[in-house]
């Protein structure tokens, strides 16, 4: 296993990539930047060693997840308060990321007892066909900002387990915390060479490897346009891709719906790690029956959020980068500018400098807005109101993505019905966000192609080899 731009262990030639504090623009730390030769022969390291990993048995894959997701729980607050940094995200949040980064690892290690395939009778006297699970091969996991390193143990546990090798491309914007883990593992956790290969770098660095032919998985977590990028590109030699896009989630108040549950649901759903989050509650569809009511409540729970140092675990943090604010600034301008209007917003307890956006709630939406219809992540939350649960479930519905989808009522029928005819991958019911290990993450339209989590997707990462076995 390297930490090095390289699985040799070579020194990087490609230019340096500053990493900055979110809390004050200043810079963290430097990275080096892998050029297109180096990621060739990080690719053709993971190539080389495929083989030889594939033949070892899934228990000894397991036990050495397993020892990574000790490196992780041994180290916990040491890599929370740097994914705290470099993401800006509050510390409890990062603490649960690590959390979830180490349950990933551990629920894919599971995996090494229970990989199946299967024998069916085949059509001539004396024959058994056998399915079995294989590798794809090389997998690169090319890895969001947001979270960073739970996003990596999603891809990695599985991959792994199945008998894959990797090559890993964390985020220009946020490879600390990633960098560090793989320090840390170093000397401890002795995957064989070219097993787990760790590469740094933007835009090129991730061309070069979808480029590569020595690429048979590409798993990419990240922005829509780049994502149609991936799968043109790696159309040229037919590589597999598994796409996790973001969301525009809607999330439906019905006339009935707790409000004591509905309200700080959603709250926390818009403004976990300060709206960066694919499943995040982007549009609020309340029925009019409640909502003054609702925007009342919500408003006040709004503006009585802490916006500040997130070392100090205020409850929303800066964006995690200046382009970021940008995309953010430009949301709520442009919704302005259509004719929607601020009636809520946090206070901002930061001192110049940094990427910070208060949290703001408008009224005066209307459904083809910019901001009902593009992907904002950031804390912005547009509210409109509806009269039917028809009328709710077009307007959920409208959208060029389907990743996710809240709802929020105490009708068994209603709630049937909308998990029925929502078009997204999943589905909370009279819940804020967050996924379960075992559970399946994945998009319906342009939120992406395949999923990850659970058996699902661990099976994503196999393929299956078709043998007629003939007793004579």
């Amino acid at each position: 296993m390297s930490a090095e731009p390289l699985a040799q262990g070579a020194p990087a030639r490609g230019s340096a990539i500053d990493v900055f504090d979110p809390r004050d623009g200043s810079v963290l730390a430097t990275v080096p930047s892998a050029s297109p030769a180096e990621v060739e022969r990080a690719l053709s390291a993971a190539r080389a060693a495929q083989p030889g990993w594939a033949r070892t048995t899934p228990m000894e894959r397991g036990a050495l997840i397993r020892g990574l997701a000790d490196v992780i729980a041994d180290h916990r607050e040491h890599l929370a308060q740097l994914l705290c940094r470099e993401v800006g995200k509050p510390l409890t949040q990062a603490r649960d990321e690590i959390d979830f980064a180490e349950s990933y690892l551990r629920y894919n290690a599971e995996w090494d007892r229970r990989l199946e395939g299967e024998i069916l009778p085949g059509d001539v006297p004396g024959e058994q066909i056998h399915l079995l699970r294989v590798p794809v091969g090389v997998v690169v996991a090319i890895c969001p900002w947001n979270f960073p390193l739970a996003v990596l143990c999603r891809k990695i546990g599985p991959a792994l387990v199945t008998g894959n090798t990797v090559v890993i491309k964390p985020s220009e914007i946020t490879p600390l915390t990633t960098q560090e883990l793989f320090r840390l593992a170093e000397g401890r956790v002795a995957f064989p060479e070219g097993v787990v290969n760790l590469v740094y770098g933007g835009r090129e660095t991730g061309q070069a490897l979808v480029d590569s032919p020595l690429a048979s998985l590409i798993s990419f977590t990240g922005h829509r346009d780049t994502g149609k990028q991936v799968m043109v590109r790696a159309a040229a030699h037919l590589t597999r891709v598994s796409l996790e896009l973001g969301g525009k989630a809607p999330a439906i108040v019905w006339r009935d719906a707790d409000m004591d549950v509905a309200v700080p649901a959603i709250v926390s759903a818009r403004h976990t790690n300060a709206g960066q989050v694919c499943t995040s509650a982007e549009r609020v569809l309340v029925h009019n029956d409640v909502l003054e009511d609702f925007t009342e409540r919500y408003v006040a729970a709004v503006e009585a959020l802490e916006v500040g140092d997130p070392m100090a675990d205020a409850d929303v943090g800066p964006l995690a980068s200046e382009a970021q604010l940008a995309k953010t600034r430009a949301a709520l301008d442009g919704a302005l500018a259509e004719g929607a209007r601020v009636v809520g917003q946090a206070a901002v307890e930061a001192d110049g400098g940094g990427y910070w956006h208060a949290p703001t709630v408008l009224r005066d939406v209307e459904p083809g807005m910019a901001i009902m219809v593009e992907e904002t992540f950031g804390p912005i939350t547009p509210i409109v109101g509806f009269d039917s649960l028809d009328e709710a479930l077009a307007l959920a519905n409208d959208s060029r993505y389907g990743l996710s989808a809240y709802l929020f009522s105490r009708d068994y029928p209603t709630i049937m019905r909308a998990v029925d005819e929502l078009d997204s991958g999943e589905i909370y019911i009279n819940r804020t966000l967050g996924e379960s290990v075992h559970a399946h993450h994945t998009g319906y339209k342009e939120s992406g192609i395949g999923g990850e989590d659970g058996k699902w997707g661990l099976l994503r990462y196999t393929q299956v080899k078709t043998a007629y076995h003939h007793h004579g």
